[in-house]
């Protein structure tokens, strides 16, 4: 790979600023300086460096984030602020994109990579994956709503497949479903004549928040995700 393409896909920056910082002699190639934009290296065993960090490149990237109240899960919007805004300056965003969705006034786990292959398995109905939510409601819910949720309720001329919910107390209930319509979660208790006031995603798949904080992001491996 050429130096200058190695630099772009580990997210240094774009071609034209990758080949300003060659020019200026601020890459390092094995200790030295190299100025050869069309350098031909290994990408995964050539010891290229910048600013005294190495730079490791990798083909995919997995990120994980607790979100935060207040962002769209988008790459880019002109109105309203995205979920790649929370992620810090040391998080490779060159062709990262959010597996699936979260509301913008919906917290927890939201997945990221540059995987299109894993990102459709993950997303796929016919993978059902799991995803656990932590509800708050407006009303009390009892064993009746509870067990409607489970069959299956109708959201706008679409049955929800089987579900499993848990009452934690009299206004709060984890639920597991393997889809993700639009505002699912809230059409469904809307179908049995609740409403949400807080949403929280603690699971996708594999994927915990474990003990993340709010806004806090991680990198993690293939293998943790599925």
């Amino acid at each position: 790979m050429r130096l200058d393409k190695f630099l772009v896909e580990c997210g240094i920056g774009s071609r034209s600023e990758v080949k300003k910082l060659i020019s200026y002699g601020e890459i390092l190639l094995e200790g030295n300086v190299c100025k050869d934009n069309n350098k031909n290296i290994d990408e995964k065993n050539s010891v290229v460096e910048y600013k005294g960090n190495r730079i490791i490149y990798k083909e995919f990237r997995y990120y994980k984030l607790y979100k935060i109240d207040g962002y769209i899960t988008a790459t880019e919007d002109k109105k309203e602020r995205t979920v790649m805004e929370l992620l810090p300056e040391w998080v490779n965003q060159k062709d990262l994109f959010p597996v699936g969705r979260l509301d913008k006034d919906t917290e927890g786990l939201l997945f990221f990579t540059n995987d299109g292959k894993l990102a459709h398995e993950l997303t796929s109905p016919k993978k059902h994956v799991d995803k656990i939510y932590r509800v708050l409601l407006r009303d009390e819910i009892g064993e009746g709503e509870i067990q409607q949720l489970e069959a299956g309720v109708d959201i706008g001329g679409y049955i929800t497949q089987p579900a499993k919910a848990e009452i934690v107390n009299s206004k709060e209930i984890l639920l597991n479903i393997k889809e993700g319509k639009f505002h699912q979660v809230k059409k469904m208790l809307k179908a049995v004549g609740n409403e949400v006031i807080y949403l929280k995603r603690e699971t996708f798949g594999k994927l915990t928040l474990e003990d993340m904080t709010p806004g806090e992001v991680r990198e993690i491996e293939k293998s943790d995700v599925i």
